[in-house]
């Protein structure tokens, strides 16, 4: 069966992860191409990571605000390489896969990660890709907390489909040891003060400007942990500001880094503060590393990290709970180990892609059962 995986990727991150694990674990019987809105050509490194991995990738030439033209180009695709079946990830990607998809005579999936509302622009395409959802032949949510907002949106219960996001297990078991000295050298560790790590665009969902204020309340107890924040987007400046404000020598704000992984295993702890989630990747990555997670209960963030488990659970928009579970785990090593380790068997027995593939490969039979029945 000929799958095509249509984005609007703008770099090499948690949901791209996402979509080439999945091409990657899928049975012989799946052939899966990756197309991308070219995005000022900021689609590069994706495709290149999914050629790099022998799958075929291609952008399309066509893009806002050619849209019609990109619709057209997209439709002579399908037809020509006879595709069986689009996979849909984004709302631009929605918008003019389900119609390409319809014109092609073939259904169309769409995977909802999520929404995040960051302004008004957002908001809107955030509202248009509501609506295309409920016109799709099956939505895939990443967690159950996302499908009931894809019902609340008004798509039909028996179009919604719960594939969660899946961790790489095995991309942190050999860790590199340069990274370890990188690291302490960017958080300006000295001695033994334990790492915490965060990691998302700088967007208002992620709380970001909450994970300051913890630090502040974390600094001001003489903890002696560091903060690294890898990221970029448009709150930058303000958290520059709120940093100098409260005069944080404890805090650093890294920028984007597309090799998140292998910094990531020599951290101490992870924490993600946001608003609203889907799936988070960083949590899955970050148990798959071995790591406690204190993260917000949003989303299907609950699904993925176990309160008392493998980290810790609070309430959005509280930076003093946020700081009191951070403290927690900072003066505790053995505490950080006991979480970290159960955090990986987790990840192991409820989130790998081969798990992932199989539940796939179910919703396939169903949309396309003579093509996959003439593939096996």
């Amino acid at each position: 069966m000929h799958l095509v995986h249509l984005t609007a990727s703008s770099f090499f991150g948690g949901p791209e992860r996402q979509m080439l694990g999945l091409g990657r674990s899928l049975s012989g019987a799946f052939h899966s191409t990756y197309l991308s809105f070219a995005e000022g050509g900021r689609s590069a490194a994706f495709l290149e990571q999914v050629e790099r991995h022998g799958l075929e990738a291609q952008a399309l030439r066509n893009d806002t605000p050619n849209l019609r033209a990109a619709l057209r180009e997209l439709t002579t695709f399908l037809k020509i390489r006879q595709a069986d079946l689009l996979i849909s990830h984004g709302y631009k990607s929605n918008l003019i896969g389900r119609i390409a998809a319809r014109r092609a005579g073939i259904p169309i999936i769409s995977v909802s990660r999520g929404w995040t509302g960051e302004n008004a622009k957002v908001k809107l395409y955030d509202a248009l890709d509501r609506y295309h959802l409920r016109l799709m032949d099956a939505v895939v949510a990443v967690s159950d907390g996302q499908a009931r907002k894809v019902r609340r949106a008004g798509v039909s219960a028996g179009k919604i489909h719960v594939i969660r996001n899946a961790a790489r297990l095995d991309a942190f078991q050999n860790p590199l040891p340069e990274y370890r000295e990188k690291l302490r050298q960017l958080a300006g560790v000295t001695g033994n003060e334990p790492i915490v790590l965060a990691a998302g665009r700088l967007s208002p969902e992620k709380g970001f400007d909450v994970l300051v204020e913890s630090a502040a309340l974390v600094q001001q107890r003489g903890t002696a942990a560091r903060f690294v924040l890898f990221g970029e987007g448009p709150q930058r400046p303000l958290l520059e500001k709120r940093l100098a404000e409260l005069g944080l020598r404890n805090f650093v704000l890294a920028g984007f880094h597309d090799d998140l992984d292998r910094w990531l295993p020599w951290a101490d702890l992870v924490v993600l503060p946001s608003h609203t989630e889907g799936l988070p990747n960083v949590a899955l990555e970050a148990s798959a590393a071995g790591l406690p997670v204190v993260a917000t209960a949003v989303g299907g963030t609950p699904e993925v990290v176990r309160d008392g488990l493998t980290g810790y659970l609070v309430p959005p928009g509280e930076p003093v709970m946020l700081a009191e579970r951070i403290h927690e785990l900072a003066i505790n090593s053995s505490r950080r180990r006991e979480q970290g380790e159960a955090g990986r068997r987790f990840m192991q027995d409820r989130f790998s892609f081969a798990a992932q593939a199989e539940a796939y490969q179910r919703l396939f039979e169903k949309l396309v059962p003579a093509r996959m029945r003439r593939a096996a």
